[in-house]
């Protein structure tokens, strides 16, 4: 499968998979501690390799319990653990696991990887279309918008990296994970109003025209 590569940087990348084209999954590695982590991945041509040039794998890390993807498949294929959820943390890694929910059907933990000042979430913060109200450049999950996860205003990253759609990245992504969590409930009529355009019987007709 031919997947796009982004979130570039000088310690990691995303790839995002093709299919199905609007929810935009997003996969990452990350270097950190001599060793590079990875994240939500899904399969891809290229990306076995370019996770291994960024340096002796360290583990696959599943941060949401319904979001398995490719991770046992990865894991196997690179020779590493694979942490799902891991809500007591991984031995020796070199980032924090953030508890985000533990409530099932929704168990979610979020990874803070302070040498590169790097937040990488699952679901609970994106930028793909239908996380996002029209003001809104990255947004709390729509369903977790009446209780966002404020665990996560803690941070001052340089990057946020996320499930779905590309990451934040420079002096905007604090500023920008600060307007998510403090107007996620406010702009959530806002987000509905966009998804009836875009997504409801006048959407239709238009096209038909």
């Amino acid at each position: 499968m031919t997947v796009r590569f982004c979130d570039e940087t000088s310690f990691g990348f995303g790839w995002i998979a093709p299919e199905p084209a609007f929810m935009r999954r997003c996969s990452h590695a990350v270097a950190a501690g001599g060793r590079a982590w990875v994240i939500d991945p899904v399969a891809g041509d290229g990306v076995i390799e370019r996770i291994r040039g960024l340096g002796d794998p360290g583990g696959v890390v599943q941060l949401l319990d319904v979001h398995a993807r490719d991770s046992v498949a990865v894991a196997r294929e690179l020779g590493v653990p694979h942490h799902r959820v891991p809500f007591g943390g991984v031995a020796g890694a070199p980032f924090e696991v953030v508890p985000v929910r533990r409530i099932r059907p929704w168990r979610e933990v979020a990874l803070w990887f302070p040498e590169h000042r790097t937040l990488v979430c699952g679901d609970a913060l994106g930028t793909a279309q239908y996380f996002r109200a029209p003001d809104e450049r990255l947004a709390v999950h729509p369903i977790l918008r009446v209780w966002p996860p404020r665990m996560l205003g803690r941070f001052e990253p340089e990057h946020v990296l996320v499930g779905h759609g590309e990451g934040v990245h420079g002096p905007e992504a604090a500023t920008a994970l600060r307007e998510a969590l403090s107007g996620a409930r406010r702009r959530t009529p806002s987000l509905l109003a966009a998804g009836v355009r875009a997504h409801g019987p006048w959407a239709h007709r238009r096209r038909r025209n």
